[in-house]
């Protein structure tokens, strides 16, 4: 049985709402002492097949060493200074990565981040970000359309 995937994109040429940040949650950026935090919560989030992330050394090197890598375009976000919430998006206006934790997803959390990359991308000039999501994350899927990302098309994995 095949499995598919969506690539869906946001247009950044249209005025952006902007997304309150949840109560007591940090945004800062991804720094090395809280890369394993970071990866901890991507393997969590990836647990039920909803995407993958590489063992921790690997994602780390690979992660740091990518020609899209920017440690300006990964958000982390922290609630009592715990990771609770991760964006990594590339240089080429793509959304490598969004998780929330499991206890703080319904809160605005993954609209927050979504908002944050949109206005980051926005301010640097780009007309769309885009994103892939399994077909069958339908949590995801609505996050995403109530956000206004839109379905370019289904791909085979």
């Amino acid at each position: 049985m095949s499995e598919y995937c969506l690539l869906l994109r946001k247009d950044l040429r249209q005025p952006l709402a902007p997304v309150p940040w949840p109560e007591d949650v940090l945004l800062t950026r991804l720094e090395q002492d809280r890369m394993p935090a970071v990866h901890a919560l991507l393997e969590l989030g990836y647990a039920a097949g909803q995407g993958s992330v590489e063992p921790f050394t690997r994602w780390q090197h690979d992660l740091l060493h990518d020609a899209e890598y920017d440690p300006q375009l990964c958000f982390v976000s922290l609630l009592d200074d715990q990771v609770v919430g991760v964006a990594v998006a590339w240089t080429s206006a793509y959304l490598k990565d969004l998780v929330v934790h499991p206890r703080l997803q319904g809160r605005g959390l993954g609209g927050a981040l979504l908002y944050q990359v949109f206005s980051t991308f926005k301010q640097r000039g780009e007309a769309c970000v885009d994103l892939k999501v399994m077909e069958h994350n339908h949590r995801a899927r609505r996050l995403y359309h109530k956000h206004g990302l839109q379905r370019v098309r289904r791909e085979a994995l």
